[in-house]
């Protein structure tokens, strides 16, 4: 796992720009989630690129609960120029917990995006303060499995909505938190 590197929202990683999400990136996006299998696990079915800019505006209008943050980037693969999938965090419990979810499109599957973005939020999360980050994986779902794995996280014998809730203790409870300061768009 690389470590990120601070700067104005974007978490770089050895081969990746984690870049705040931006309505701007809707259509370029729209390509990159358009294949149905990567609905497989997670239900639903590919947003339009209107849909998706429309999903994205509210994402990054930011959470309407003031005691939840949402944190949401893209993945750009810097060999490419390109984005490839998406990275988010929802932190609740006054920055002491997140739940983080990835995606990265088919074309670019099985080339270890996945595992060094969730890798790179997860170092961030850790590095601000974060005590527990929480996933949540499909049980027949052994790719998504092994990026959380890969990040740290290990699997609990608690289920969620069809889904095994992974874990990650990050720091001792007397670490005082401080989230990831400002909410970056989304």
């Amino acid at each position: 796992m690389s470590e990120p590197t601070p700067g104005p929202g974007t978490v770089r990683t050895a081969r990746l720009d984690l870049v705040p999400l931006a309505v701007a990136h809707a259509g370029e996006m729209a390509e990159v989630l358009a294949d149905p299998a990567l609905h497989a696990f997670i239900g639903g079915a590919p947003l339009s690129p209107p849909e998706l800019r429309a999903r994205y505006e509210r994402l990054t209008a930011g959470s309407p609960d003031p005691a939840v943050t949402w944190h949401n980037w893209v993945v750009r693969l810097r060999a490419e120029d390109r984005l490839t999938g998406t990275v988010q965090a929802t932190v609740t419990d006054g920055g002491r917990t997140a739940e983080v979810a990835w995606v990265v499109g088919t074309a670019w599957q099985g080339r270890g995006i996945a595992r060094e973005a969730a890798g790179g939020l997860v170092g961030l999360l850790a590095a601000r303060g974060v005590r527990t980050v929480v996933a949540h994986v499909h049980p027949h779902h052994a790719a998504s499995a092994a990026v959380a794995r890969a990040a740290g996280l290990a699997p609990t014998d608690r289920t969620e909505d069809g889904e095994v809730r992974w874990e990650l203790r990050t720091a001792s409870p007397d670490a005082p938190p401080d989230g990831l300061g400002s909410p970056a768009p989304g």
